[in-house]
């Protein structure tokens, strides 16, 4: 097994390795040995930067927030100006992305771990819930823009508007693993954004 001088070597292949197989497998099908396996590193090495396997779920989980922002930078950077426009890019690039990776279909790792390790793991919970209000919140903020524009309804808060949203693409992400299709998603976005989202007649 490859060795290095790079403290963080280690815990960063744990990590990247332990997302691939939580999305694959989900959290409680996921064992160490097979973490260690996939990262090529010693069974003892885990304990060594993690004290259990629910933290580093924890760990995953916050990185995988990270890298959730860290796509939203990404997509704001390609997006139209027009709020409403940036909201329809952002749902796009994500259906796109998850067409990409259409034959192994895995969800959302927040939206997967919320359903296995929520209500087991309270600092698992704790990191789920900063990564699902980070991403409604970016969210909201183009639904407020575009409610200012009036393109938008606003007799529904952008908060509650964003929370609704974010529900309703995870539940077609539980579509799409059961159908083993993207169409859930197309179909989810086409009917939020097309028949909920707009101003309502006055």
């Amino acid at each position: 097994m490859p060795r290095t001088a790079d403290p963080t070597d280690i815990p960063n292949r744990l990590l990247s390795a332990g997302r691939d197989l939580f999305l694959q497998r989900g959290y409680n099908a996921t064992g160490i040995q097979q973490i260690t396996d996939a990262a090529s590193v010693p069974k003892g090495s885990f304990y060594n930067h993690f004290s259990s396997k629910e933290a580093f779920a924890a760990a995953v989980a916050e990185r995988y927030a990270g890298f959730m922002c860290l796509s939203w930078e990404r997509m704001m950077a390609t997006a139209p100006t027009e709020p409403m426009a940036a909201i329809r890019h952002v749902f796009a690039q994500m259906t796109a992305y998850h067409e990409r990776h259409a034959d192994r279909p895995s969800g959302c790792l927040i939206g997967n771990f919320a359903s296995e390790i929520a209500l087991v793991s309270e600092s698992c919970r704790e990191t789920l819930l900063a990564a699902q209000l980070g991403w409604r919140e970016r969210l909201a903020g183009l639904i407020r823009t575009a409610q200012a524009d009036g393109v938008v309804r606003d007799d529904v808060d952008a908060t509650e508007l964003s929370a609704l949203t974010w529900a309703t693409w995870q539940g077609a992400l539980l579509r799409m693993k059961v159908e083993r299709s993207v169409q859930p998603l197309r179909d989810t976005i086409t009917l939020l954004l097309d028949r909920f989202y707009p101003a309502q007649p006055t």
